[in-house]
């Protein structure tokens, strides 16, 4: 119940509810709810850290046998965050971690020994720990890869205030949707693909992505029906999945030279969707696409070269068709050229470079939310580290020392209050962060009160 809420959540009261029924569920021992109240506890969602208490949750879960109790123990002894630093026990972890299935562990052991961190440094190591997690995302891809999506095009027209900005402003949106009732066909493509996609803040919704296709397709559109020919290809709700009809549009779009359509085409005689297998039609469309450009097309073209799905292998052709399709940022063909470097085949054997091309592969798939396995970043909200930092801060200079007492008197003050008011997971959340409570200067008024107190106290004892 709390995933699938958390899942559809829209605001910040919903993720709210849904923390209520994992902390219900993590009291009766759920092993999932448990891990996401650690993760809650350890970087404060809702204002509810409590470094401690996530460690001795994540120690029973490591008990237990969870891989992210494993992988979240490691980080936090490799960085001395509410436990010892020790950067053998974070080791050990991470290795319990990664053999437990953890990609995050993977991922941070590849590092460790790419690096020499306090470990003996081994190229081949790493590549093994980085090859684990490439193969694991990249089977999901073969699984799901049918027509990517183009990189929208909308936020590049100048009359766009929020190029920059990952979400559509409510009211540029609102102009864009009347530029495609006008008849904008650039714009009804541009809203078929968020929708289709869900991207820019937009709701993924079929049925309006198919709608403005259909009318942009009806006006001449050869990426309109490319991409009405992916849909029904794939299978959704507003587009049940139909050979027949993909293949339709797709020939469309192919007749006026669209590369997306030619390579739609090439898929459906490769996988023989609708029609016979026919390899040396696959060969064709795909080789019209790649020569217009379009890495996908690029891609499977050197992936037939490179398994010989049709062809002669040809691992210099491969190579090639792998090359040009990772110049525009391809992940699977980025992937096969990191196989061909850890391996040798067509190419000079370079573990180093091997290793670069399965951390782009990684990088480019986002694979990730958390980044501290390369060491570059740390979890908000970190009262430990706040302490260590503010002392450092006094050590510099005479100057800092009486701000940093009254940081820390602000610091202590809300870890005691947290402290006191965790009595276990579900009163937690009876905490409401005094910040929007009294407002953003409730520490002042805190300080001024305390201040108040000890006048008072002085002038019992003196006067």
């Amino acid at each position: 119940m709390g995933i699938k809420i958390l899942q559809q959540s829209k605001s910040q009261k919903q993720k709210a509810e849904a923390y209520v029924f994992f902390a219900k569920a993590a009291d009766m021992g759920n092993l999932k709810a448990m891990e996401k109240m650690a993760d809650a506890l350890l970087f404060g969602n809702f204002g509810m850290q409590n470094i401690t208490a996530a460690i001795q949750l994540y120690e029973s879960l490591a008990k237990e046998g969870s891989y992210k109790a494993q992988n979240a123990l490691g980080f936090l002894s490799s960085y001395g965050i509410g436990m010892e630093y020790d950067q053998a026990k974070a080791l050990i972890y991470y290795t319990f971690g990664s053999a437990g299935g953890s990609m995050m562990s993977q991922m941070i052991l590849g590092y460790r020994y790419l690096s020499g961190i306090n470990v003996l440094q081994n190229c081949e190591v790493a590549l093994n720990h980085y090859k684990k997690v490439a193969d694991y995302i990249a089977d999901k891809l073969e699984k799901s890869e049918g027509i990517p999506v183009e990189k929208v095009r909308l936020t590049e027209r100048p009359e766009n205030l929020s190029s920059n900005s990952e979400i559509l402003d409510w009211d540029i949106y609102q102009y864009y949707k009347f530029l495609a009732e006008r008849g904008d066909v650039q714009i009804q493509v541009s809203l078929g693909q968020l929708h289709l996609t869900g991207r820019k803040g937009l709701d993924q919704d079929y049925y309006k992505a198919l709608y403005y296709f259909l009318k942009a397709a009806k006006a001449g559109s050869a990426n309109a029906m490319a991409f009405i020919g992916k849909m029904y290809l794939e299978g959704n709700a507003a587009a049940p999945q139909n050979n027949a009809t993909a293949f339709k549009y797709f020939s469309m779009a192919a007749s006026k030279g669209n590369a997306i359509g030619l390579h739609g085409l090439g898929l459906v005689y490769f996988y023989g969707k609708g029609v016979p297998v026919n390899y040396a039609e696959a060969l064709k469309y795909f080789q019209k696409a790649a020569e217009k450009g379009w890495p996908n097309a690029q891609f499977q073209l050197g992936f037939m070269y490179y398994s010989g799905s049709g062809v002669w292998k040809d691992y210099k052709l491969a190579f090639k068709y792998f090359y040009l399709a990772s110049q525009s940022g391809q992940p699977l063909a980025i992937y096969y050229l990191a196989e061909m470097y850890a391996t040798g085949t067509g190419v000079l054997r370079s573990c180093r470079t091997a290793v670069e091309k399965r951390l782009r592969f990684l990088k480019k798939r986002r694979c990730f939310r958390w980044h501290f396995s390369c060491g570059n970043e740390l979890p908000s909200k970190d009262i430990h580290l706040a302490r260590r930092l503010y002392d450092m801060a006094a050590q510099t200079s005479p100057d800092a020392h009486t701000p940093v007492f009254f940081a820390l008197m602000k610091l202590e003050t809300v870890h005691l209050l947290q402290d006191i008011l965790f009595f276990n997971f579900t009163m937690r959340w009876k905490w409401m962060k005094l910040d929007n409570t009294l407002g953003p200067y409730w520490d002042l008024f805190v300080i001024g009160l305390i201040v108040a107190v000890l006048i008072f106290l002085l002038r019992n004892r003196y006067g």
